[in-house]
């Protein structure tokens, strides 16, 4: 008769603590998560089926109501794991990924200290309106709902304006404006090696007297480029208006 297999004994390994580097990742993911919902979650706590079922809310609302909607956006990506941020949003609640950066990104703007109290002033404007305006900075963006222009538009200007118009004179200001800083630092750029050139040849530094010649060579005299590059921005605002 064979002999009887003993028992096998289950061991139990004892719980061991977690790194100190884990569980400061992990503290610091809590407090950064304790801080999206004390800034966004109105007080409550986080439940990922409330902030789904709002979300979908107010994606069917306003463009003011589309800011709300991105903030519950905002609060789901800060406490779901990547993959299953990307499933609610697309599976839940029907938004392309894109959308969904553009709806987050758009809340974190409007809803900004230097912003927020004006979110409804934006909020009239529609969403397409809105996203157009995200590239501004905040401090045009407060000055226009303070009565302000931007782009020489004011704000009555703006909401007229169909969106197509808007973007094109967007883009048009952007690239007079990036067109100014390079015409400026290629100015600036002559005169540095104009400079260099003449120290080199002379071995002595230039005095006001030769700063100025140094303009005239290249065309400038007076050298107030903002004075010209202004001029050029107003008159092309009085060809559009």
């Amino acid at each position: 008769m064979g002999r009887k297999a003993l028992p096998m004994t289950a061991e139990i390994t004892p719980e061991q603590p977690l790194a100190p580097d884990l569980m400061n990742n992990l503290n610091a993911l809590a407090e950064h998560q304790q801080a999206i919902m004390d800034k966004y979650g109105e007080g409550l706590p986080y439940e990922r089926e409330r902030i789904v079922h709002e979300a979908r809310f107010y994606m069917a609302q306003s463009a003011e109501a589309m800011l709300e909607a991105g903030k519950r956006l905002i609060i789901l990506k800060e406490n779901e794991p990547h993959g299953e941020f990307v499933n609610i949003v697309t599976s839940q609640l029907g938004l392309a990924e894109r959308t969904t950066q553009i709806m987050m990104k758009a809340s974190l703007k409007y809803l900004s200290p230097q912003l927020g109290g004006k979110a409804q002033t934006f909020a009239a404007l529609g969403k397409a309106k809105l996203y157009e305006l995200m590239l501004e900075d905040d401090e045009d963006l407060a000055e226009l709902a303070e009565g302000g222009t931007i782009a020489g538009l004011t704000l009555d200007e703006v909401d007229r304006m169909s969106v197509r118009e808007l973007k094109a004179k967007l883009r048009e200001t952007r690239d007079s404006l990036e067109a100014s800083r390079r015409l400026a630092n290629e100015k600036d750029q002559k005169i540095n090696e104009l400079s260099e050139n003449r120290l080199l040849n002379q071995h002595r530094p230039l005095g006001e007297e030769g700063i100025r010649q140094l303009r005239e060579e290249i065309g400038l005299v007076g050298f107030d480029v903002k004075a010209i590059l202004m001029g050029r921005f107003r008159g092309r605002v009085g060809k559009i208006a």
